[in-house]
């Protein structure tokens, strides 16, 4: 009788008997009925509106707070809150419930519905009758649907959404960006990106005739959410790679130099940030990309310099007409700040015959011995052999301790780095690339084998890092 009744939702389109109707006669479904924001709750656990999921006598719970019973997972075997699975009829735990797997019987990507942590099996491999699951009727994929479609459909249906045009095509320049999201393992992945990210907005933002490129990037407000939209375009080919960490440091010089009201105090930082400091670390990196460790002291540079001045400019000095005694009236007070960077502006001002003094050496500050020799064995020793720690903790602790590297070069490492044959694993570390003995070529290979991209979304396969 219920299915007869069945209509498709005004809201989500799900075909189900209707739990009631809206202000104009619609049908809604119980689920958007529940989800409607008049009916939603304050939850006495999170004190969130949500939708109620049941009610105790001190109030309402959301389908978070709810309680769970104290179980055995029928997964993973061990005691903790459990749900029953609708699927197997089993407990099973907020973990497990949440894991996704590539499945022992199909070989699949998708989300754990049974068997066991060493053989875990999806929806389709724990009930293989094709009666016990709806069809998508967009791709034809089988499993649980929501709102008539799965969930991969529904994602794809958003994307074309967010990156089409007016006449409801996917942009050219964004075409590898939606080939990568759609085709990402994880449909979950893209979902989140389109409801956290403000990605999606910044490219609404950007005019439809407008080319993507780093120059209209750069003419956005800055911060994390443009830089992240950046590094993402980069990872899918649309746009090229190129140094953020200089350019960054271009567009805080310029700002912060420009943003100085004397225009003499201008040409001196310019000169001292632009033609000293800037063009020095250029000459310095080469053909390599700048460190964030490289760019925070270029710009502690530039800030102990602007300190420096605006004392001078306070007691109505220059740097021309600053005297010896004045300094040293600077380095006893306690506006002293970063007293080393400052110490390189003078000495490099000097250099330059923009002033006459004399700036002291600045005691060093870091190790005074020598690191022992049996404690950093001792330590590579536990990495080499210690298979509780993780993979990538193992290879980066071994290559710092064993070959002087700096966790900043760690980090860009890529599988590019990596060159295995039936002999050797090399790995390139420098201009020439050095074989790694075993253990230790096993670990990198493995790293290489499993790693999780999260930098991007998409295929963890298709990502260098």
């Amino acid at each position: 009788m219920a299915r007869s009744r069945a209509e498709p939702c005004a809201r989500c389109g799900a075909v189900r008997e209707a739990a009631t109707r809206d202000a104009h006669g619609r049908p809604l479904c119980p689920n958007c009925l529940i989800s409607d924001p008049a009916n939603l709750e304050t939850c006495i656990g999170c004190e969130r509106r949500r939708r109620v999921s049941v009610r105790t006598p001190n109030g309402p719970l959301c389908p978070n707070c709810r309680p769970w019973k104290v179980l055995t997972c029928g997964v993973c075997g061990r005691q903790a809150p459990c749900a029953i699975s609708e699927t197997t009829g089993e407990p099973w735990c907020r973990s497990c419930k949440q894991r996704w797997i590539r499945c022992a019987g199909c070989g699949k990507v998708a989300p754990l519905r049974s068997g066991t942590r060493q053989e875990p099996l999806c929806s389709t491999c724990t009930r293989p009758d094709p009666g016990s699951w709806r069809s998508c009727p967009t791709c034809g994929q089988t499993g649980r649907i929501h709102a008539s479609r799965c969930s991969r459909s529904a994602v794809n249906q958003r994307l074309r959404e967010a990156l089409s045009n007016d006449n409801g095509q996917i942009r050219p320049e964004l075409q590898a960006l939606y080939q990568a999201l759609t085709t990402t393992d994880r449909p979950s992945t893209a979902a989140g990106w389109l409801d956290k990210s403000a990605a999606p907005q910044i490219l609404r933002a950007l005019q439809a005739g407008q080319e993507i490129t780093h120059h209209s990037l750069d003419d956005l407000p800055p911060g994390k959410p443009v830089e992240h939209l950046r590094s993402v375009l980069v990872a899918v080919g649309t746009l090229p790679p190129r140094d953020e960490q200089m350019a960054q440091l271009e567009r805080w010089t310029t700002a912060t130099v420009t943003g100085r009201p004397d225009l003499d105090e201008r040409k001196l930082l310019h000169r001292y940030a632009v033609w000293h400091l800037l063009h020095r670390l250029r000459r310095r990196i080469g053909d390599a990309h700048t460190t964030h460790y490289q760019l925070a002291a270029v710009r502690q540079h530039v800030k102990a310099a602007i300190t420096l001045l605006d004392w001078l400019t306070a007691r109505g000095l220059t740097l021309a007409t600053c005297r010896q005694g004045d300094l040293d009236a600077w380095l006893t007070s306690d506006q002293a700040a970063h007293r080393r960077e400052a110490g390189h502006f003078v000495r490099w001002a000097t250099n330059q015959k923009l002033a006459d003094l004399d700036f002291p050496a600045t005691k060093w500050g870091g190790p005074t011995g020598v690191i022992d020799l049996e404690k950093r064995w001792e330590q590579a020793r536990r990495l080499l052999h210690d298979h509780t720690l993780k993979p990538e903790d193992r290879v980066a602790g071994l290559l710092i301790l064993l070959y002087a590297q700096w966790p900043s070069a760690i980090s860009r490492l890529t599988l590019d780095h990596v060159h295995a044959s039936d002999d050797h694993t090399r790995l390139r570390l420098g201009r020439e690339p050095v074989i790694l003995p075993e253990p230790l070529a096993g670990l990198v290979l493995q790293l290489a084998a499993t790693r999780h991209g999260l930098r991007c979304p998409g295929p963890s396969g298709q990502w260098p890092h």
